[in-house]
């Protein structure tokens, strides 16, 4: 990188300053807060039109992604900023050593160094904040390229799974509920939705009563004698997902769904919503899907699930995810049926999530004699 330390010594003349709108950029601004600080340059009535367009471009991507990636952003603003380096327009020399700072440990005071899916994360990040800006990063250029790689081979680790719940952990977590309280009602359904429905955390808060219930739903159900019909919103397209009806009440999840919705008194909007009142009471407001992953985590631990470890281990080992890989780890059934209910594109990613089921199945050290 000789490049980058000729253009910082001491010699170099001082850059011109730069736009009022690229330096609020560079200082962390999230594009539409830049946006909102310039006038408006449409005729006034188009300007209905440019707050609808700006409303599809946040619809473009997730909530938690975009947090995400103004986060990282933020932090590589500051690295920038205490470097006396400019974020804009994007440097592959500036972003290399920037990852590489991220890598050491030392791209903040007193930080330890990312994991190397943290740093692919804000790798994208800033590919895609210099993309709504007009610019482009070669993330390909060498500077980056190979730095990223040789990050790879010294620090990759495998990855840290989420323990699967199986159906007995399941039973003995529903068991920790109070069936009395509204409270109770809903956490049983969404345990029981997002374990026989294999469904992820955002996907279980997601979703409402009705079809075009609301603006930030995810998908919707319906109730038939048989089971229940998931339709989810994905990446790739919508799917269904269904949810048959249990062998008995206690753990069927479209009779828990059910009560839920009646005690509740749902009419349409969010399904799994806040109660209020001192749980006596249920709010308009649609729940976190961190909500979630609190209520597997306690559970788990209520229920005594995984008792061999600390119960600091097992704060660490469950976890929203918990649910979708125990449906996958449980279910004696044939591949394609689990990959189906998973949305899963490949069978490969389907078995990542198979990760008790077939343990020692098949034993080659016997088949081969030994």
């Amino acid at each position: 990188m000789d490049r980058f330390d000729d253009e910082n010594t001491d010699n170099h003349p001082p850059q011109p300053s730069a736009e009022p709108q690229d330096a609020a950029m560079a200082e962390g601004k999230s594009a539409t807060a830049v946006a909102a600080s310039v006038p408006p340059r449409l005729p006034t009535h188009l300007q209905d039109l440019t707050d609808r367009a700006r409303g599809y471009v946040e619809a473009a991507s997730s909530v938690n992604t975009r947090k995400a990636y103004a986060s990282d952003w933020k932090h590589f603003s500051a690295w920038c900023r205490r470097q006396n380096l400019a974020a804009l327009p994007p440097d592959p020399e500036v972003v290399g050593l920037y990852i590489t700072a991220c890598a050491s440990g030392t791209a903040e005071r007193g930080g330890k160094p990312n994991t190397v899916s943290t740093i692919e994360r804000r790798l994208a990040a800033i590919g895609w904040n210099c993309a709504q800006r007009g610019t482009k990063l070669d993330r390909k250029d060498r500077a980056i390229a190979t730095v990223m790689a040789g990050i790879r081979n010294r620090h990759a680790a495998p990855p840290r799974q989420k323990e699967a719940l199986l159906p007995e952990d399941l039973i003995a977590m529903l068991e920790t509920l109070d069936r009395g309280t509204l409270r109770g009602l809903r956490d049983r359904a969404m345990l029981l939705v997002g374990f026989a429905g294999g469904l992820r955390r955002s996907e279980i808060t997601g979703l409402d009563l009705g079809r075009d219930q609301s603006e930030d739903g995810r998908g919707w159900i319906e109730i038939f004698d048989k089971g229940a019909l998931v339709t989810l919103r994905g990446k790739t397209g919508w799917r269904e997902v269904e949810i048959g009806r249990g062998s008995s009440d206690a753990t069927c999840p479209v009779t828990a769904l059910e009560t839920w919705i009646r005690f509740a008194k749902i009419a349409r909007g969010p399904l799994f919503r806040r109660v209020t009142g001192q749980g006596k009471d249920v709010g308009p407001d649609r729940l976190n899907d961190q909500e979630v992953a609190r209520l597997v985590k306690k559970a788990a631990l209520a229920a005594g699930v995984r008792g061999d470890l600390s119960e600091a281990e097992r704060a660490q080992k469950f976890a929203g995810h918990s649910l979708r890989a125990g449906l996958a780890s449980s279910a004696e059934v044939d591949e394609r049926h689990v990959q189906k209910q998973l949305g899963h594109a490949s069978a490969e990613m389907t078995r990542r999530y198979q990760r008790r089921r077939d343990r020692f199945r098949v034993n080659l050290t016997k088949a081969a004699g030994l």
